[in-house]
């Protein structure tokens, strides 16, 4: 594995957080107390609401998974109020024996998806043989596979529909597998506001899945399984994924206002933009999502940061990486501005 570097390694496109760029440590907990990423994401901490809205993790595997698989459940707390769907490429014609095996590397129930089971959190779900899945309102569906289709997809097609079912609250990863299944249903989640992982080549027995998403430029962190495990369970505690619904999101007045004013600021030196255009709400949430990714709790930190990281400042210039989601009329108005 490439030795660890404390600087952030440039990239074309896009600037994944790779294990090499992070101590061998798990990341601290964010503090519970309100806090500027609390106002900046809307949320000043639990309420009935938001205890009832918890993210979704989809993990994809092929070739390789059950080691990948076994690896990231045995690394992953008891207790993250996150549920965990399981999509593996079978065969069709046999029996899976994939939940039995999975539920010795964990204290979390696992079980088999039947058709119209009900998700909770700290549970894990495993994808039946010779079936396609989809979520809607926390509950899972299931369909037949498609017999007389070339490319069997399973991963793209569940990544798509949790993308589009709960938007920042889903999270994607990619583990070992061949071709690029996975690699559309990533770009998805990312483009909700949602978070990506792939796994690291140096640790999958085939790196084709994952290498596809890398270089498809849709993968927020590059880790192994267990320090995938280890992350998932630290920006669940971020203000960003405690923020209940996309559209009630909210800013307050006062210094987080200010502080968001200073970031467009920031980008309209580097680009010449005018990021104001945008609704206040949509900045928010996507320096918000920055601040999480980043393990960032203050704005000012964050402001720092764009100071100090150019990469960082660059990947917040291109729009398809920071503004996304954005609704057809923001695109139209950034279009006009840079005509």
């Amino acid at each position: 594995m490439a030795r660890k570097s404390t600087t952030p390694r440039p990239a074309k496109a896009h600037t994944p957080l790779r294990a090499e760029n992070r101590n061998n440590n798990p990341s601290p907990e964010p503090s519970r107390s309100t806090s500027v990423a609390d106002e900046v994401s809307g949320v000043s901490g639990p309420t009935p609401e938001a205890a009832a809205s918890f993210p979704v993790v989809g993990i994809g595997a092929s070739a390789g998974g059950l080691e990948a698989f076994t690896a990231l459940l045995t690394a992953l707390p008891a207790d993250t109020g996150m549920v965990f769907v399981l999509i593996q490429h079978m065969d069709p014609h046999h029996q899976s024996v994939l939940t039995s095996l999975l539920q010795r590397a964990t204290v979390l129930p696992v079980q088999e998806v039947t058709d119209g089971m009900s998700v909770e959190p700290n549970h894990i779900y495993v994808i039946p043989p010779n079936s396609l899945m989809s979520v809607s309102r926390g509950v899972l569906a299931l369909s037949p596979r498609n017999q007389h289709s070339i490319k069997n997809l399973p991963i793209d097609h569940f990544f798509q529909a949790l993308a589009e079912d709960l938007g920042s609250r889903a999270i994607g990863v990619v583990l070992s597998g061949t071709a690029s299944d996975g690699t559309q249903g990533l770009r998805a989640i990312k483009e909700r506001g949602g978070v990506t992982f792939a796994q690291d080549k140096e640790s999958a027995q085939y790196p084709g899945m994952p290498l596809s998403a890398i270089a498809a430029g849709c993968v927020d962190f590059i880790l192994p399984p267990g320090r995938i495990a280890i992350e998932l369970a630290r920006i669940n505690g971020h203000p960003y994924f405690r923020s209940v619904h996309d559209d009630e999101f909210s800013l307050p007045e006062g210094a987080v206002r200010d502080g968001i004013g200073a970031v467009c600021r920031l980008l309209k030196t580097a680009t010449g933009v005018d990021f104001h255009l945008y609704k206040p709400t949509t900045i928010g949430r996507r320096v918000a999502r920055r601040m999480a990714l980043r393990k960032l709790s203050a704005l000012q930190e964050y402001l720092q940061l764009l100071t100090e990281d150019r990469t960082e400042l660059n990947l917040c210039t291109r729009t398809s990486s920071f503004m996304s989601p954005a609704s057809s009329a923001i695109r139209k108005a950034f279009r006009r501005c840079s005509d």
